[in-house]
């Protein structure tokens, strides 16, 4: 990102889109006060998250009879429709995981294979956006946790811990590039998911190898374990990596969100909260997702930024945008041209060709010649004096 003098002040950033993540598929019921376990409880979360202030929902689903997150697609789709028709300018971004949550002393937190997971790209109706991973890495959410952050949580079992902390994220170039064709040939966007710059790196590379050829929306993601923590000059260094033209949204987990959340409305960037994120809030007691969505709601009224509608987060985020062709795509998003033999950069200047008379000053100083104004400057002033006269 650039910032200029100016683009500190809160009237010169776009307006502050907020993601809610109110399913919490980690958690079991009991865990927090506002899981959502009915059909109609998730539907109805959707539906007060986005009259709170938020626009972007992070869709997961879970299986009422059980409890547990599904991986039955058919209730992908069931709930996806009820959504939709409840929300309609709410924009869906399914959690690309699909993984089983460690919730009993022998399981472990996994993601599923390959084909269950592209199946995502098939769900019907679409969601406006999949979370893509570029690039396999440890995501041990526990790394971060405090005794205070899961008390009175099925996570205080050090079994249940230990599970997740060995959470791996298998995410090969078999996986995204084949992921990524799927999800155009669909007309679903990509919602990118690095966990840091060397991640950046590789999606960096799709583009420019033409494998993806759009908008570019991400999560930066701090959890941890083999993201990043929260060392606030590893966000300021990720964001001085991506370019001006992505939309970015800053995750991270628990109390941490908090402080997080107030560095990327405060620097023009965008905040995802909920119960999948973190539990609490500032004052140490249970927040739920709504209260953290209406936290966010006053911060960002009294540092003077606009909240985003739904229509204006769709044009933020470029929804239904698509790119034909490698350099469009780096055009759109403000990167430098792939490097060539020869590549003098972006030529502005209009020439017709021909070598023109150097300009001359007088005193015998260069920056004399700065004093004489060029020929259409003087052929203007020239017409002023006529008329004068």
């Amino acid at each position: 990102m650039y910032y200029t003098d100016t683009s500190i002040l809160p009237e010169n950033m776009a307006p502050l889109i907020i993601t809610a993540a109110p399913y919490g598929p980690q958690w079991l019921p009991g865990d927090t006060s506002d899981i959502p376990l009915t059909w109609d409880e998730q539907v109805q979360v959707a539906v007060d998250c986005y009259n709170a202030g938020a626009t972007v929902l992070h869709f997961h689903v879970r299986n009422p009879a059980t409890g547990m997150g599904s991986i039955n697609f058919d209730e992908y789709n069931y709930l996806l429709k009820r959504v939709k028709e409840a929300v309609p300018d709410m924009i869906i971004q399914v959690g690309g995981s699909i993984s089983f949550s460690p919730h009993t002393d022998d399981a472990q937190a996994k993601w599923l294979d390959y084909d269950t997971r592209h199946m995502l790209t098939e769900l019907d109706p679409k969601p406006e956006f999949v979370t893509v991973t570029t690039g396999t890495s440890l995501w041990d959410i526990a790394s971060t946790f405090t005794p205070e952050d899961i008390r009175g949580t099925h996570m205080e079992d050090p079994k249940v811990q230990a599970a997740w902390a060995g959470m791996v994220v298998d995410s090969t170039p078999a996986f995204y590039v084949e992921h990524l064709k799927r999800l155009r040939k669909n007309g679903i966007q990509p919602y990118f998911v690095p966990c840091g710059p060397a991640q950046w790196d590789l999606i960096e590379r799709c583009i420019r190898a033409g494998i993806y050829m759009g908008p570019l929306n991400m999560a930066l993601c701090g959890y941890g374990g083999g993201t990043m923590y929260r060392n606030p000059f590893d966000w300021m260094h990720f964001l001085q990596r991506v370019p001006q033209g992505s939309v970015n949204t800053f995750w991270t987990s628990m109390r941490g969100l908090i402080s997080i959340s107030a560095m990327a409305l405060v620097l023009g960037q965008h905040v995802r909260v909920g119960i999948e994120d973190n539990i609490w809030g500032a004052d140490r007691k249970r927040k739920t997702t709504v209260e953290q969505i209406q936290g966010v709601v006053r911060l960002c009224k009294e540092f003077g930024r606009k909240l985003a509608t739904a229509e204006e987060a769709r044009k933020i985020m470029k929804v239904g945008t698509w790119y034909d062709s490698v350099d469009e795509t780096l055009q759109n998003l403000g990167m430098p041209p792939s490097p060539s033999d020869f590549n003098p950069g972006f030529l502005t200047w209009p020439t017709d060709g021909k070598i023109k008379p150097t300009v001359v000053g007088g005193d015998s100083h260069p920056i004399a010649a700065c004093m004489i104004a060029p020929a259409p400057v003087r052929a203007a002033q020239a017409k002023l004096q006529i008329a004068a006269t």
